[in-house]
């Protein structure tokens, strides 16, 4: 048997490589206290995210790729929109040990509703080959868009205190575990998203300048 190297590199996985490399990038940007440079990555990140599944789906895949998919989407996850912003919210309170054990149970929520998605869409595609309807839980993803607006609410004294943070990690927990269906955005929810998302970049550029970014 020919010895190759492990993993896959088809196109199919290259918005998730690249989400997971913004979010790594991002990681640096906290721990150099540039938090603008930072939020945009999780923003762009976000966006990878998003459109990863959409591109993998034009592709006929074998079983041993779809189930790398799954994997790779989730570790993936983890680092973009469990580690990164924990990493954010204790970074910007000033290391604050209490708020620093928030973070780590944040990172903790997301290793576990993604870990349980992963068994769960396991089940489902062999189950069924139909796309996915419904999100069990309050996606991870949903971080991306929360974290910049409590951020740039926080950076133009909108919100005084800086547990604006650590509340809002909080609530992402509970939400990723709490038992909830949440109907998957279509082609106009999607949309939305962009455009949110696009609102969000114009107005750090607007504020901070373009090298804030």
């Amino acid at each position: 048997m020919k010895k190759k190297v492990l993993g896959y590199y088809d196109y199919t996985v290259i918005l998730t490589y690249c989400g997971m490399l913004f979010a790594f990038c991002g990681i640096l940007r906290v721990i150099g206290q540039e938090y603008w440079k930072a939020i945009f990555c999780l923003m762009i990140a976000g966006m990878c995210d998003m459109f990863d599944g959409a591109v993998a789906a034009t592709k006929t895949r074998t079983v041993r790729e779809k189930r790398f998919g799954i994997q790779i989407d989730s570790l993936s996850d983890l680092i973009s929109f469990g580690v990164l912003p924990g990493i954010f919210v204790y970074m910007i309170s000033d290391q604050n040990v209490w708020i620093g054990f928030i973070s780590a149970l944040f990172a903790l929520c997301a290793l576990i509703r993604l870990s349980y998605f992963n068994v769960l869409e396991e089940e489902r595609q062999s189950q069924t080959s139909e796309k996915r309807k419904i999100y069990l839980g309050i996606p991870v993803t949903t971080v991306a868009i929360f974290l910049p607006m409590i951020y740039m609410g926080y950076d133009y004294k909108l919100f005084k205190n800086i547990i604006c943070f650590p509340i809002l990690l909080i609530l992402m927990g509970i939400g990723f575990l709490s038992p909830i269906e949440i109907k998957k955005p279509g082609v106009m929810g999607k949309i939305c998203i962009i455009i949110l998302g696009i609102a969000e970049a114009l107005g750090m550029m607007f504020f901070m300048g373009w090298d804030a970014i």
